[in-house]
């Protein structure tokens, strides 16, 4: 490889940060795939210097790491921190324990598996709220670079001839791994999916150090500019339907100008002028740092002063992260890169303290639940008793959803009307109105989960019910011919939805908590019209309760009480809202039965 600086890679990098920056804001569909691109520069460039000094006999592996430490954890340490503090200032009880989770997991470099078991995938609006959800990558990579030098290690000297194939080996299996699994989720935040695109990286860095000639043909400048107008393009345009294969071209694509732009980065004046200009170059150099600000500064943006970014906004916050990232690179990046800025038992002291210190911080506010203040909008007080809070560690909101679950037992010999409530965590949501309504006392309340119920059982309670009230976000016509219903004694409650995330709202400075209203996430109106045209008169209609002509629903109760947690569910104070406004149907119903 061309022993030169590579300034055509720093290019690359802007590219793909670029790509995430106009990901995230929702302007390119397939700017994700920015991520590929580095985890491919990164298995090249990483590869390249290792097997550099093992062909000198001067690798050492405990050198390797403390490069890595010098070059990610400083930045990370202080990113985390700073989301951190602003959770503390801005961030409602769940989502400061979510946030306390990511940071933990971050800083152990864990954040994508976390990501995996906990939140939604990567393409859920709700990560548009999750300030260190974009440490998944990061995580990918240091589980990377914690493995990978292992190799390196075992095959030193004579046994350095086994480096390639193996890596061969490895790419292929992971690559397999990444195409005959079905699980979509454990497919993106896995490094055992991921490896080879780290790897394949590595396999060129190694193949093509001594064999420049291979690629030297008339044409090669030619076809180095057509691959990386078809990387721009694969960008640019949603032509591919398969994530899969999106990102297997991404990989070969930007493999191949790795290999390629050695060749060409200081001869080629177009090529030159596309990743070299000094714009790109910049954006490149401090692409780690705007990589970790970005999703800070777009996150807290959301959770706190803007309900949608225009571009306008999109323009300044832009101009607020290029900001940070400078500051952030010129007085934390590169100094701690430096041994004559701080030396390595300095390094490792600052360090340890740092990250003792925040993940302490971080897991004590997770074990209380996010509960570090008072919250009147959720009834929430930290001067609680201890037994409260102690619940709190599950989350209230939740355990007020769940606790319906003690309802799901056989009716009893009773002369009081038998209400079965079917569905999912909707479903709970309907047993919670019934519980809060005046109606309570003349019921029999019972609750089955779909997916959870045996066939019989429920068949068997269904039949043994005056009534069924259905709740579920996929009400469907199914159950009469699948569990024996009879549909005179059904009622659907509709679908529910109070915007995307409470923090604007909470953030905001309400003066009149009766008309302050929120849209909708997108589609809700339509499917709810479309449940209201299936189900007609046994249908009853939630949003329009509280909904105004345009659509915008009520966020709060009169009380200025919140009516969902995580605008899809409801508090307490919600579901008994509702039980007040569905008060009359629910007698109506009953003696209707």
């Amino acid at each position: 490889m061309n022993e030169n600086y590579r300034t055509d890679i720093d290019g690359l990098r802007a590219v793909a940060v670029i790509s995430v920056i106009l990901f995230h804001l929702s302007y390119l569909p397939n700017g994700y795939l920015g991520v590929d691109i580095f985890f491919v520069i990164s298995g090249y460039l990483i590869t390249g210097k290792i097997f550099s000094d093992v062909e000198k006999n001067k690798f050492s592996i405990l050198r390797f790491y403390e490069k890595r430490i010098r070059r990610i954890i400083p930045l990370v340490l202080f990113t985390t921190l700073i989301a951190f503090v602003l959770g503390l200032l801005f961030m409602l009880p769940d989502d400061l324990e979510n946030l306390s989770q990511s940071v933990f997991a971050s800083n152990i470099s864990a954040n994508n598996i976390l990501m995996k078991i906990k939140f939604a995938d990567y393409w859920s609006v709700q990560n548009d709220y999750k300030p260190l959800m974009h440490t998944w990558s990061l995580g990918i990579e240091e589980q990377f670079y914690l493995l990978y030098p292992i190799i390196f290690y075992f095959l030193q000297g004579g046994r350095k001839k086994y480096l390639l194939p193996l890596l061969i080996f490895l790419s292929a299996i992971s690559l397999l791994l990444f195409f005959i699994s079905n699980n979509a989720l454990a497919k993106f935040y896995f490094l055992q999916y991921r490896f080879f695109e780290l790897s394949i990286g590595g396999v060129c860095a190694i193949y093509f150090s001594k064999r420049d000639t291979l690629v030297r043909f008339k044409k090669s400048q030619f076809v180095l500019l057509l691959i990386f107008s078809m990387l721009v393009f694969l960008l640019f345009f949603k032509l591919i339907i398969s994530n899969d294969l999106k990102i297997l071209f991404t990989v070969i694509l930007t493999a191949s100008i790795l290999v390629l732009g050695d060749l060409h980065f200081q001869n080629n004046s177009l090529y030159e002028a596309l990743l070299s200009n000094k714009v790109f170059r910049g954006i490149g150099k401090i692409s780690f740092s705007i990589y970790m600000w970005h999703h800070i500064v777009f996150a807290f943006s959301r959770y706190v002063l803007i309900e949608e970014i225009s571009f306008y906004h999109a323009i300044i916050l832009i101009l607020l992260v290029v900001i940070l990232s400078i500051a952030s690179y010129f007085f934390i990046e590169n100094p701690f890169r430096k041994k004559n800025f701080i030396k390595t038992k300095a390094l490792l002291l600052v360090v340890s303290i740092a990250f003792l210190f925040l993940t302490t911080a971080s897991l004590y506010v997770y074990m209380k639940g996010g509960i570090i203040k008072d919250v009147p909008e959720l009834g929430i007080s930290t001067s609680n008793n201890i037994a409260q809070l102690i619940e709190s560690q599950s989350n209230i909101n939740i355990k007020y959803n769940e606790d319906i679950r003690i309802l799901n037992e056989p009716f009893t010999k009773t002369h009081k009307v038998k209400v079965l409530v079917i569905g999912n965590s909707f479903g709970r949501d309907v047993a919670n109105i019934i519980l809060e309504s005046s109606v309570k006392d003349w019921l029999e309340l019972r609750y089955s989960d779909l997916i959870l119920k045996s066939d019989d059982e429920l068949i068997t309670r269904c039949r043994n019910a005056d009534l069924i009230f259905f709740g579920s976000d996929y009400p469907t016509e199914n159950m009469k011919s699948k569990y024996s219903i009879d549909m005179n004694k059904v009622w659907v409650f509709g679908l529910k939805n109070f915007g995307y995330c409470n923090g604007i709202h909470y953030n905001s400075k309400i003066k009149n908590y009766s008309t302050y209203r929120t849209s909708m996430k997108t589609g809700i109106l339509e499917r709810n019209d479309d449940f209201k045209n299936q189900w007609a008169e046994r249908y009853i209609d939630l949003i329009e309760l509280v909904a105004d002509a345009e659509g915008r629903v009520l966020v709060f109760t009169p009380q200025g009480k919140f009516i969902s947690q995580d605008t899809g569910h409801f508090t307490k104070f919600g579901a008994a809202y509702f039980a007040e406004l569905l008060d009359s149907k629910l007698k109506e119903i009953i003696h209707l039965k």
